[in-house]
């Protein structure tokens, strides 16, 4: 089985950003978790800031992959381009959140790409990468 995760925006920051909400584990650390725990599962990661650029990357890989774990950040709440993206593709997409977005600020409770995700998962901090990989499995 073949696996991306895709972090949008700000998720390189992780392990030093906002640590009350996010953690203080960077995700390249838990991205050697997860292989360790998923060694039959090819797993590849990508992160960029850029909206463009992960649009790109699902073009690329959303016809190749067995799945797509994404988390979209800031994007999951504005990005009708992503959404598009994700219904253009044939791989599955699980949309992934490590906070609860539904706890927090009323913006963040409407996802726009969620309508074209298999499913989505939140708020079990970076375990909600976990469960998206065993909802694959």
């Amino acid at each position: 089985m073949k696996l991306i995760i895709i972090n949008g925006p700000n998720l390189n920051l992780l392990g030093i950003r906002e640590t009350a909400v996010y953690g203080n584990l960077t995700f390249d650390s838990y991205f050697k978790i997860l292989q360790s725990k998923f060694k039959n599962v090819e797993l590849v990661y990508y992160q960029s800031n850029v909206e463009g650029e992960l649009i790109n990357k699902l073009h690329e890989l959303g016809f190749s992959y067995d799945g797509i774990i994404l988390n979209a950040g800031g994007y999951t709440h504005t990005s009708v381009a992503i959404r598009d993206a994700i219904a253009a593709i044939n791989t599955p997409v699980i949309e992934v959140h490590i906070s609860n977005i539904y706890a927090r600020e009323d913006f963040r409770h409407n996802s726009i790409i969620a309508p074209k995700c298999k499913g989505s998962i939140s708020g079990f901090g970076m375990d909600s990468y976990r469960l998206a990989i065993e909802s694959f499995l």
